[in-house]
Protein backbone atom coordinates (compact mmCIF):
# COMPACT_ATOMS: atom_id res chain seq x y z
CA UNK A 1 0.00 0.00 0.00
CA UNK A 2 1.25 3.82 -0.88
CA UNK A 3 1.16 7.05 1.71
CA UNK A 4 -2.57 7.34 0.05
CA UNK A 5 -3.78 4.14 0.39
CA UNK A 6 -2.70 3.05 3.63
CA UNK A 7 -5.42 5.12 6.07
CA UNK A 8 -8.20 2.51 4.27
CA UNK A 9 -6.64 -0.75 5.10
CA UNK A 10 -4.22 -0.16 8.16
CA UNK A 11 -5.85 -1.51 11.60
CA UNK A 12 -3.97 -1.51 14.96
CA UNK A 13 -3.47 -4.74 16.43
CA UNK A 14 -6.18 -6.40 17.53
CA UNK A 15 -4.30 -7.15 20.82
CA UNK A 16 -4.36 -3.46 21.22
CA UNK A 17 -7.37 -1.82 20.00
CA UNK A 18 -9.20 -1.97 23.08
CA UNK A 19 -6.13 -0.93 25.15
CA UNK A 20 -6.29 3.14 26.41
CA UNK A 21 -2.88 4.00 25.28
CA UNK A 22 -3.44 2.95 21.84
CA UNK A 23 -6.61 4.43 21.60
CA UNK A 24 -6.80 7.69 19.07
CA UNK A 25 -7.71 10.28 21.62
CA UNK A 26 -4.32 12.43 21.18
CA UNK A 27 -3.66 11.01 17.53
CA UNK A 28 -4.92 9.11 14.86
CA UNK A 29 -4.21 6.09 13.46
CA UNK A 30 -5.26 6.93 9.77
CA UNK A 31 -2.99 10.33 10.10
CA UNK A 32 -0.37 8.15 11.52
CA UNK A 33 0.18 5.50 9.32
CA UNK A 34 0.63 8.11 6.80
CA UNK A 35 3.06 9.97 8.91
CA UNK A 36 5.55 6.69 9.63
CA UNK A 37 5.58 6.42 5.43
CA UNK A 38 6.39 10.11 5.31
CA UNK A 39 8.94 9.96 7.56
CA UNK A 40 10.51 6.71 5.83
CA UNK A 41 9.95 7.27 2.20
CA UNK A 42 8.54 10.55 1.58
CA UNK A 43 5.22 11.90 0.43
CA UNK A 44 5.32 10.50 -3.25
CA UNK A 45 3.68 7.06 -3.38
CA UNK A 46 5.39 6.52 -7.24
CA UNK A 47 2.72 7.60 -9.48
CA UNK A 48 4.09 10.36 -10.97
CA UNK A 49 1.03 12.00 -11.85
CA UNK A 50 1.40 12.73 -7.86
CA UNK A 51 4.88 14.24 -7.82
CA UNK A 52 4.00 16.96 -8.79
CA UNK A 53 0.04 17.79 -8.32
CA UNK A 54 -1.98 20.64 -9.35
CA UNK A 55 -3.31 23.31 -6.70
CA UNK A 56 -6.76 22.68 -5.89
CA UNK A 57 -7.30 25.74 -6.79
CA UNK A 58 -5.90 25.03 -10.63
CA UNK A 59 -7.99 21.35 -10.74
CA UNK A 60 -11.20 21.58 -9.05
CA UNK A 61 -12.78 23.94 -12.21
CA UNK A 62 -11.55 20.92 -13.87
CA UNK A 63 -13.30 18.52 -12.27
CA UNK A 64 -16.69 20.24 -11.76
CA UNK A 65 -16.94 21.10 -15.32
CA UNK A 66 -16.22 17.12 -16.34
CA UNK A 67 -18.19 16.14 -13.96
CA UNK A 68 -21.59 18.27 -15.26
CA UNK A 69 -21.35 21.28 -12.95
CA UNK A 70 -22.45 22.60 -9.82
CA UNK A 71 -26.27 21.02 -9.67
CA UNK A 72 -25.22 17.48 -10.41
CA UNK A 73 -22.60 17.55 -7.86
CA UNK A 74 -25.01 19.24 -5.47
CA UNK A 75 -27.24 16.32 -6.31
CA UNK A 76 -24.86 13.43 -5.65
CA UNK A 77 -24.10 15.08 -2.59
CA UNK A 78 -27.24 15.00 -1.44
CA UNK A 79 -27.43 11.91 -2.18
CA UNK A 80 -24.26 10.74 -0.42
CA UNK A 81 -25.19 12.40 2.62
CA UNK A 82 -28.70 10.76 3.24
CA UNK A 83 -26.78 7.93 2.65
CA UNK A 84 -24.24 8.61 5.53
CA UNK A 85 -21.26 8.48 2.83
CA UNK A 86 -20.09 11.36 4.57
CA UNK A 87 -16.16 10.78 3.16
CA UNK A 88 -17.38 10.45 -0.36
CA UNK A 89 -19.20 13.58 -0.29
CA UNK A 90 -16.59 15.72 1.01
CA UNK A 91 -14.52 14.38 -2.52
CA UNK A 92 -16.89 16.14 -4.72
CA UNK A 93 -18.37 18.85 -2.68
CA UNK A 94 -14.56 20.01 -1.91
CA UNK A 95 -13.54 20.13 -5.76
CA UNK A 96 -17.57 22.50 -6.22
CA UNK A 97 -16.55 24.66 -3.11
CA UNK A 98 -12.61 25.27 -4.62
CA UNK A 99 -14.19 25.97 -7.69
CA UNK A 100 -16.46 28.24 -6.73
CA UNK A 101 -15.98 29.86 -3.29
CA UNK A 102 -18.66 31.63 -2.91
CA UNK A 103 -21.08 29.23 -3.85
CA UNK A 104 -23.14 29.21 -0.67
CA UNK A 105 -25.34 26.16 -0.70
CA UNK A 106 -22.14 24.23 -2.09
CA UNK A 107 -20.23 25.31 1.07
CA UNK A 108 -23.19 24.25 3.95
CA UNK A 109 -23.56 21.10 2.20
CA UNK A 110 -19.73 20.12 3.02
CA UNK A 111 -19.87 21.94 6.01
CA UNK A 112 -22.88 19.56 7.33
CA UNK A 113 -20.15 16.85 5.85
CA UNK A 114 -17.42 17.69 7.89
CA UNK A 115 -19.48 17.96 11.13
CA UNK A 116 -21.11 14.68 10.39
CA UNK A 117 -17.35 12.90 10.04
CA UNK A 118 -16.25 15.20 13.07
CA UNK A 119 -18.79 13.35 14.93
CA UNK A 120 -17.65 10.24 14.00
CA UNK A 121 -14.01 10.49 14.88
CA UNK A 122 -12.79 9.25 18.29
CA UNK A 123 -9.48 11.42 17.76
CA UNK A 124 -10.16 15.12 19.61
CA UNK A 125 -7.67 16.15 16.62
CA UNK A 126 -9.36 14.83 13.76
CA UNK A 127 -12.91 15.97 14.84
CA UNK A 128 -11.71 19.64 16.19
CA UNK A 129 -9.84 19.77 12.53
CA UNK A 130 -13.24 18.59 10.92
CA UNK A 131 -16.11 21.11 13.34
CA UNK A 132 -13.49 23.53 12.50
CA UNK A 133 -13.14 23.36 8.68
CA UNK A 134 -17.16 23.28 9.21
CA UNK A 135 -17.19 26.49 11.19
CA UNK A 136 -15.20 28.16 8.93
CA UNK A 137 -16.98 27.22 5.84
CA UNK A 138 -20.37 28.78 7.73
CA UNK A 139 -18.90 32.14 9.32
CA UNK A 140 -15.10 32.41 8.11
CA UNK A 141 -12.34 32.18 10.22
CA UNK A 142 -12.78 33.16 13.99
CA UNK A 143 -12.35 36.94 15.14
CA UNK A 144 -12.12 38.61 18.11
CA UNK A 145 -9.41 38.91 20.91
CA UNK A 146 -7.58 36.03 20.28
CA UNK A 147 -5.16 34.50 23.03
CA UNK A 148 -1.27 35.71 22.93
CA UNK A 149 1.15 32.66 21.83
CA UNK A 150 4.09 35.47 22.25
CA UNK A 151 4.51 36.41 25.38
CA UNK A 152 7.48 37.60 27.69
CA UNK A 153 8.38 33.49 28.74
CA UNK A 154 7.60 32.25 25.13
CA UNK A 155 10.18 34.48 23.81
CA UNK A 156 12.69 34.45 27.08
CA UNK A 157 12.20 30.30 26.20
CA UNK A 158 13.26 30.39 22.92
CA UNK A 159 16.59 30.15 21.92
CA UNK A 160 18.33 32.88 19.75
CA UNK A 161 19.52 30.07 17.31
CA UNK A 162 15.35 29.10 16.33
CA UNK A 163 14.97 33.09 16.00
CA UNK A 164 17.64 33.33 13.31
CA UNK A 165 15.96 30.58 11.65
CA UNK A 166 12.63 31.98 11.84
CA UNK A 167 14.24 35.21 10.21
CA UNK A 168 15.71 32.89 7.72
CA UNK A 169 12.56 31.64 6.27
CA UNK A 170 10.71 35.03 6.59
CA UNK A 171 12.87 36.39 3.96
CA UNK A 172 12.29 36.40 0.37
CA UNK A 173 14.54 35.32 -2.06
CA UNK A 174 13.79 37.03 -5.05
CA UNK A 175 14.37 40.50 -3.40
CA UNK A 176 17.57 38.74 -2.02
CA UNK A 177 18.75 37.52 -5.36
CA UNK A 178 22.73 38.67 -5.35
CA UNK A 179 22.69 40.06 -2.05
CA UNK A 180 25.61 38.72 0.25
CA UNK A 181 26.94 40.25 3.41
CA UNK A 182 28.31 38.18 6.65
CA UNK A 183 27.51 39.33 10.34
CA UNK A 184 28.54 38.24 13.97
CA UNK A 185 25.98 38.52 16.70
CA UNK A 186 27.35 38.27 20.13
CA UNK A 187 24.94 38.29 23.37
CA UNK A 188 27.64 38.54 26.55
CA UNK A 189 25.24 37.99 29.03
CA UNK A 190 24.97 34.05 27.83
CA UNK A 191 27.48 34.14 26.53
CA UNK A 192 26.47 33.32 22.93
CA UNK A 193 28.24 34.01 19.30
CA UNK A 194 26.36 33.64 15.84
CA UNK A 195 27.72 33.75 12.65
CA UNK A 196 24.68 35.14 10.27
CA UNK A 197 25.24 34.92 6.65
CA UNK A 198 23.04 35.96 3.57
CA UNK A 199 24.57 34.38 0.56
CA UNK A 200 22.85 32.99 -2.52
CA UNK A 201 19.27 34.54 -1.18
CA UNK A 202 19.23 32.17 1.59
CA UNK A 203 19.85 33.78 5.41
CA UNK A 204 21.14 30.96 7.56
CA UNK A 205 23.09 30.62 10.84
CA UNK A 206 25.60 28.52 12.47
CA UNK A 207 25.90 28.64 16.67
CA UNK A 208 28.96 29.24 18.18
CA UNK A 209 31.09 30.45 14.93
CA UNK A 210 31.99 33.87 14.04
CA UNK A 211 33.31 35.08 10.75
CA UNK A 212 37.11 36.33 10.68
CA UNK A 213 36.21 39.14 8.76
CA UNK A 214 32.70 39.73 9.10
CA UNK A 215 30.96 42.97 7.62
CA UNK A 216 29.19 43.68 10.39
CA UNK A 217 29.63 42.47 14.53
CA UNK A 218 26.42 43.06 16.51
CA UNK A 219 26.84 43.36 20.60
CA UNK A 220 23.60 43.29 22.41
CA UNK A 221 22.59 40.90 25.54
CA UNK A 222 19.91 38.23 25.14
CA UNK A 223 17.84 40.19 27.35
CA UNK A 224 17.74 42.99 25.36
CA UNK A 225 17.06 41.09 21.90
CA UNK A 226 13.91 39.87 23.78
CA UNK A 227 12.65 43.26 23.68
CA UNK A 228 13.41 43.42 19.80
CA UNK A 229 11.50 39.94 19.58
CA UNK A 230 8.50 41.15 20.99
CA UNK A 231 8.46 44.54 18.78
CA UNK A 232 9.15 46.40 22.41
CA UNK A 233 12.03 48.02 20.89
CA UNK A 234 14.06 48.10 17.72
CA UNK A 235 17.94 47.63 17.18
CA UNK A 236 18.13 51.83 16.75
CA UNK A 237 16.42 52.14 20.05
CA UNK A 238 18.89 49.52 21.76
CA UNK A 239 21.81 51.85 20.12
CA UNK A 240 20.76 55.03 20.80
CA UNK A 241 20.28 53.80 24.57
CA UNK A 242 23.66 52.75 24.44
CA UNK A 243 22.36 48.70 24.56
CA UNK A 244 23.53 47.48 21.44
CA UNK A 245 26.82 48.14 19.56
CA UNK A 246 26.93 47.98 15.94
CA UNK A 247 30.84 47.27 14.65
CA UNK A 248 31.80 47.53 11.07
CA UNK A 249 29.70 48.11 7.85
CA UNK A 250 26.27 48.79 8.50
CA UNK A 251 24.88 48.84 5.09
CA UNK A 252 24.36 45.33 5.05
CA UNK A 253 21.92 45.08 7.75
CA UNK A 254 19.73 47.86 7.03
CA UNK A 255 18.76 46.07 3.31
CA UNK A 256 18.41 43.18 5.65
CA UNK A 257 15.50 44.79 6.93
CA UNK A 258 13.34 45.04 3.86
CA UNK A 259 13.93 41.51 2.87
CA UNK A 260 12.07 40.03 5.34
CA UNK A 261 8.32 39.56 4.78
CA UNK A 262 6.03 40.04 7.89
CA UNK A 263 3.35 36.49 8.29
CA UNK A 264 0.11 37.01 9.14
CA UNK A 265 -0.80 34.06 10.30
CA UNK A 266 -4.54 34.44 9.34
CA UNK A 267 -4.51 33.37 5.70
CA UNK A 268 -7.04 30.93 4.66
CA UNK A 269 -6.96 27.11 3.96
CA UNK A 270 -10.95 26.59 2.94
CA UNK A 271 -11.64 29.26 0.34
CA UNK A 272 -13.22 32.26 0.87
CA UNK A 273 -13.62 32.28 4.68
CA UNK A 274 -10.58 35.38 5.47
CA UNK A 275 -11.44 38.28 6.54
CA UNK A 276 -11.58 40.75 3.45
CA UNK A 277 -9.49 42.87 5.56
CA UNK A 278 -6.08 42.36 5.27
CA UNK A 279 -3.80 41.53 8.25
CA UNK A 280 -2.00 43.71 9.79
CA UNK A 281 1.97 43.48 9.39
CA UNK A 282 4.77 43.15 12.16
CA UNK A 283 7.96 45.32 11.92
CA UNK A 284 10.87 43.06 11.27
CA UNK A 285 12.70 40.91 13.27
CA UNK A 286 9.38 40.44 15.48
CA UNK A 287 8.01 37.29 15.84
CA UNK A 288 4.30 37.04 14.50
CA UNK A 289 1.34 36.03 17.58
CA UNK A 290 0.75 32.40 15.65
CA UNK A 291 -2.97 32.62 17.37
CA UNK A 292 -3.85 35.95 16.00
CA UNK A 293 -7.27 35.56 14.10
CA UNK A 294 -8.14 39.33 13.92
Amino acid sequence: MTINEIQNVYEVPKSLQQQWAARSYHGDARNNARAVINRFIGFYDGNPVNLAPLSPRDSAPLYVEMMGGSAKIMAKGKQLLARGQYLQATEILNKLVFAQPQNQPARRMLADACEQLGYQSESTSVRNSFLQGSYELRNGLPSGTPQKSTGPDVVRAMSTELWLDFLGISMDPKKADGIRCTINLVTPDNGEKYLVELSNATLTNIKGQQAKSADLTITLNRADLNMVMMGASSFDDLIKAGKAKFDGDRKPFDPLRGLLVSFTPNFEILPGTASKAPGKGLAPFVLPDMLDGD
